[in-house]
């Protein structure tokens, strides 16, 4: 076996190699008879096949087999002696003269990992965001609760914002139906954007029992590709308007709440509670985006092309999983791995450098730590205990908060690195 390496960029390589003919054909043969040992073919009985006959029927898949794991081990030899570390997959071809019966010539090209230097935080600085949580904010979560819980009841009158109304409608382009263009007893609610804005507006001011027709022009954007760009007619009639009622502020809405005795002073220290660990999570949020953004305008990296196409990959396969769970179709949305790159990218160059971090700084999170954070996230459930056990009798969620709590060693090693300063910022605009 003959190889060499040679360096064709920043990050690629490509090793050359070389097999001997007569090895490869010795450990064809080799497997050949053993495999004659066993084989099963109509007419013979187990291990008399004719030598000649098994070598006919599995000699080329033999070679392939052995083809493929001497370059693989070649490869492998090579990388480790010259101590490469290899980035995704190497892209395996066949080279030299196919007739050569003294040897075979494989190339092997491949990315390796580039070397990870953290950059000096010492001049970053950070916003660390300071909200109070007092009555007035716990006021204003409850009324947002009250509001998710709004039922409707038929109002007499014109519809306007806020109303739920329910319509029939139907659409046309160029004078012909087209599909999603139609609905029967079709409910949304005015004034909060779900629909296209004409759609609303001829809406509003509408009472039940009313039939209006209007001109739409689809977005160029819009989802439904075979519509979007294009004008169209619909008409709608009204069928039901009806109006918000919000529920009282009472015992049975603190018994909604989870509080089983429905006693509102406890209610209101369980939403501050809730409320006080969320804004928890929104600081420590924004601190972490800031920490990471710092890592990576203090480290810059070249980072291996493959590694950035495989993280694309795994991104659009979890979209599109998502979108499927949610009933959607992926022949009219389909999603493509080039539109995550930029995530891959940031993605991946924050891989590497944690990773780096982990071993030079000893940042990887002890069993308490992880124990922790598990027990953090179970408090947003009604029975934490039962949630804890949940993580540890699931690896892949336990492994997830074992990044999470790697990463927040991260973020606590660049704060004690980093200047930060304290900001106060508005409840509303933290928690928008």
């Amino acid at each position: 076996m003959a190889a060499n390496v040679e360096t064709l960029g920043t990050l690629e390589r490509r090793v050359s190699m070389s097999l001997p003919v007569s090895e490869i054909d010795k450990q064809v043969d080799e497997r050949l008879k053993k495999l004659a040992r066993n084989v099963r073919m109509p007419g013979f009985r187990p291990g008399k096949v004719p030598m000649k006959l098994v070598t006919q029927t599995y000699g080329p898949q033999v070679r392939t087999e052995v083809l493929g794991e001497s370059v693989q081990k070649t490869f492998s030899d090579v990388v480790k002696e010259a101590k490469l570390r290899v980035a995704g997959y190497p892209r395996i071809e066949r080279k030299g003269d196919p007739s050569d019966d003294k040897s075979l010539e494989f190339s092997a090209t491949f990315e390796i990992y580039p070397e990870v230097k953290v950059g000096d935080l010492a001049g970053r600085t950070l916003e660390r965001p300071r909200t109070d949580v007092g009555d007035v904010e716990v006021d204003k979560t409850i009324e947002i609760l009250r509001k998710q819980r709004t039922t409707f009841a038929d109002a007499a009158r014109a519809a306007r914002d806020e109303d739920r109304v329910v319509a029939d409608f139907a659409g046309t382009i160029d004078g012909q139906p087209f599909e999603g263009g139609a609905g029967t007893d079709f409910a949304f609610i005015l004034g909060q954007g779900r629909m296209l804005p004409e759609f609303e507006s001829a809406a509003r001011g509408m009472s039940a029992g009313e039939t209006k027709t209007f001109a739409l022009k689809f977005p160029a954007d819009y989802h439904g590709r075979d519509v979007a760009g294009k004008d169209a007619s619909f008409s709608i009639t009204l069928k039901k308007v009806q109006q918000p009622q919000l529920p009282p502020l009472d015992a049975e809405f603190a018994k909604g709440l989870g509080v089983a005795d429905g006693d509102l002073a406890k209610m209101r220290s369980e939403v501050r509670a809730n409320v006080e660990r969320e804004v928890k999570k929104r600081v420590d949020a924004r601190v972490k985006q800031q920490a990471l953004d710092a890592l990576l305008a203090a480290t810059p990296l070249d980072i291996p092309k493959s590694l950035i196409e495989m993280e694309s990959h795994e991104l659009a396969q979890r979209a599109a999983a998502d979108l499927q769970s949610r009933g959607m179709k992926l022949d009219r949305l389909p999603i493509e791995p080039a539109a995550f790159g930029d995530t891959a990218r940031r993605r991946v160059a924050l891989g590497l450098i944690i990773a780096e971090l982990q071993g030079a700084e000893n940042l990887k999170p002890k069993p308490a730590e992880v124990r922790a954070l598990v027990e953090q996230e179970a408090q947003s459930y009604e029975s934490p205990a039962e949630v804890v056990k949940w993580f540890y009798m699931q690896p892949q969620r336990l492994s997830e908060m074992e990044s999470a709590a790697l990463e927040s060693n991260v973020v606590k090693w660049v704060l004690s690195k980093a200047k930060v300063v304290d900001k106060d910022i508005p409840f509303d605009e933290l928690m928008k």
